[in-house]
């Protein structure tokens, strides 16, 4: 009796992915938590523990993904074999271009949580603007990335955003964002968090902690 429960249970718990019909689209897929949207962009974030897959899931817009964990991966394509292991860490950032609707699924095979932002960009533009913030670490057709690595007490270069963007505390740190005028503002932000701005920005941004911090800036062109 021991042996039949403990094998119903083991089937109940990799039924939803084993077991599954075909693709969900991306914002129905229970590990990503919708956690903003507006006209521009839809973000989530997600979480897979480790040794769960994410269901096939369908990615249909241009995306960014921000990691915020060490951990890792193997992602798989529908009706393709998974592929190799990769490490993701705090700060990686990827920038799709998704010009036909793209079905896979995230499998944690490290033994470390895997969390990332998930920010799809609702729609491309027809005329994106050639006037970037600073030096590009990502790009795709909708939007451009900047990172920002900044030691203790380090600031970035003043610049300004011409255009709508979100800003992400990739890791935990001591943020003090300066205006073109001087004013100035501290944030004490965790992995993760974020903000949108839809308007022109000019600032620098300083690391007012004790250890290294990251912030990424995804503007939309």
């Amino acid at each position: 009796m021991r042996t039949l429960l403990l094998s119903a249970l083991s089937a109940t718990l990799t039924c939803p992915v084993m077991c599954q019909q075909g693709p969900v689209p991306v914002e129905q897929e229970p590990r990503h938590h919708l956690v903003f949207k507006n006209d521009a962009v839809m973000v989530m974030h997600v979480t897979v523990q480790p040794g769960d897959s994410t269901l096939y899931h369908t990615h249909s817009h241009d995306r960014i993904a921000i990691g915020l964990s060490d951990s890792t991966i193997a992602q798989q394509e529908w009706d393709k074999p998974e592929e190799t292991p990769t490490r993701s860490t705090p700060g990686r950032v990827s920038a799709r271009q998704e010009d036909k609707p793209y079905t896979h699924r995230v499998h944690n095979v490290g033994t470390t949580p895997f969390v990332v932002l998930d920010v799809e960009i609702l729609t491309r533009p027809a005329n994106p603007t050639s006037n970037a913030a600073g030096p590009i670490a990502a790009e795709n057709p909708s939007a451009r990335i900047y990172k920002h690595v900044l030691a203790a007490g380090a600031s970035s270069a003043m610049h300004t955003h011409e255009r709508p963007y979100l800003i992400v505390a990739a890791t935990a740190m001591q943020l003090k964002i300066t205006a073109a005028d001087g004013k100035s503002s501290g944030h004490e932000i965790k992995a993760g968090e974020f903000h949108w701005v839809d308007g022109r920005v000019t600032h620098s941004l300083t690391n007012e902690g004790p250890a290294e911090g990251q912030i990424i800036e995804v503007e939309l062109k």
